[in-house]
Parts: structure tokens; C-alpha cells; sequence
């Protein structure tokens, strides 16, 4: 590889990487492989992963090398790329330790129980909604229920938009009080 590539700004390497200058691209390759080695070998705690994972990033760099359209630093946009398949590794491996304990017997299932208390979450929401004043408890449902903006509720009731979100500041107030003393008994 020439020395002179070494003195090119990444932006310039980007544009001649694009037009296929595989120079480039090693000048690229040499600059960055070893930062995001590190930063993978930290968050992953596996020196082969870590390799891997920056061999497979930078060889999507240069795939994609005709598409990239860098908006900011060729770092942050290597750094935010490394950073999602961090990610997604993260998510297999939990996903992973999950089923294994599910698998091996010592997960138990609590879907009833869950939908028992969603039930009577939902039950005890409805008694806080019946209790609300007449038009707290329309903009409520007209808004939370019905799905209905604050213009549409503001022309359904014949009250200001100003009127609606008073209206559904007090229900959305009287209903978290109501909740949070329930959770208090509750749990």
C-alpha cells in the first residue's frame, strides 16, 4: 500500500473505497480494526467473537462500499455499527440462557397468574374510570379508549381543546392515584 494513503482524511478514503480503491479500504482496515477490536473484546468478553465480529463488519464495509453515504465520522458510523451487533450477539446469548433455564426445568411459568393480575389490574381500572366526574371520565375514554385526538373530543363534547386537556389531565391524575393505592394493597 502507498504511504501517501496514510495522509488522506477518512472521508477522502471513503469516497475512493466506493469507487472500489481496495488501497483504501486497507488504509481504512489498518486505522480502525484494532480500536473496535478492543471495544468488542470488552463488552463481548471473547477475543474470538471479537475478531470475528470486526472481521465481518469490515468486510460489510467494503460489500457496501458503493451505498455508504457517511453523514458524520467514519469512527462513530464504525462504532454505532459495532455497537448493534454487540447488540443482537447480546440478545441471541440471552435468548440462549433463557431457553436452556426454561429447558432444564427451573422456569416457572407464571402466565396465568400474570393474566389473573393483568384481569384484575384492568378490573380495578374500570371501577377508577366509572368513578371519574362526568366529563373527566368522557374525555377519558373518548381519548384512551376510542382513540379520539383532543380537536375530535374537543368537537364531540362541544368544550374547548383547552377544556379536553384539563379534563384528561385530572382523569389521568385521579386515575394514577387510584392505581398507585391499589399496587400499595395489591403488591
Amino acid at each position: 500500500m502507498p504511504a501517501f494513503y496514510r495522509a488522506y482524511t477518512d472521508e477522502d478514503l471513503v469516497i475512493l473505497m466506493s469507487h472500489g480503491d481496495e488501497a483504501a479500504f486497507t488504509e481504512i482496515y489498518e486505522r480502525y480494526w484494532k480500536r473496535i477490536f478492543l471495544l468488542a473484546a470488552a463488552k463481548l468478553d471473547d477475543l474470538g467473537l471479537a475478531e470475528d465480529l470486526v472481521q465481518d463488519l469490515l468486510g460489510d464495509l467494503w460489500r457496501r462500499r458503493a451505498e455508504i453515504q457517511l453523514t458524520g465520522k467514519l469512527e462513530s458510523y464504525l462504532t454505532v455499527a459495532l455497537k448493534y451487533r454487540i447488540i443482537n450477539i447480546l440478545a441471541v446469548r440471552k435468548r440462549d440462557r433463557a431457553f436452556k433455564t426454561k429447558k432444564s426445568g427451573s422456569l416457572v411459568d407464571r402466565s396465568t397468574e400474570n393474566w389473573l393480575d393483568f384481569e384484575e389490574l384492568k378490573e380495578q381500572l374500570a371501577q377508577l374510570v366509572g368513578k371519574l366526574p362526568e366529563r373527566c371520565r368522557l374525555a377519558y375514554q373518548l381519548g384512551r379508549e376510542h382513540g379520539l385526538s383532543q380537536k375530535d373530543i374537543a368537537r364531540h363534547m362541544n368544550i374547548s381543546e383547552k377544556a379536553v386537556e384539563h379534563n384528561i389531565t385530572r382523569a389521568l391524575h385521579s386515575l394514577r392515584l387510584g392505581l398507585k393505592f391499589f399496587f400499595f394493597i395489591f403488591f
